[in-house]
């Protein structure tokens, strides 16, 4: 399967964004997590969901205000971004990854998208 990233772009502080994970198949048989890479950091996960949606991870770095779900029928995952900070300015990725402890981990990740950048005005 492939995977594409989409929705990134500018907002100011405090909005939202959608992210939208879309596979070019069936995605209904993969755990997805989505992560970010700021300008100098290091990859970081920010959520995962299973095959379902019933199991999601959330790092206590991003919860309350970022939150996962997806659409197997439309072959999506969706990255739900709130109250958006400067601090939250990164590309994000979506990717396949084994639903488990280690989903939001990048070493264990299975395939990549391309990224798709947001950008938090002050």
């Amino acid at each position: 399967v492939q995977l594409q990233a989409s929705g990134g772009g500018l907002v100011q502080t405090g909005g939202s964004l959608r992210l939208s994970c879309a596979a070019s198949g069936s995605i209904s048989d993969y755990a997805i997590a989505w992560f970010r890479q700021a300008p100098g950091k290091d990859r970081e996960g920010v959520s995962c969901i299973n095959t379902r949606g019933g199991g999601t991870y959330v790092p206590a770095s991003v919860k309350g205000r970022f939150a996962i779900s997806r659409d197997n029928a439309k072959n999506t995952v969706y990255l739900h971004l709130n109250s958006l900070t400067p601090e939250d300015t990164a590309v994000y990725y979506c990717a396949v990854v084994q639903w488990g402890p280690t989903c939001a981990t990048p070493q264990y990740v299975h395939i990549w998208a391309q990224g798709t950048l947001v950008t938090v005005s002050s």
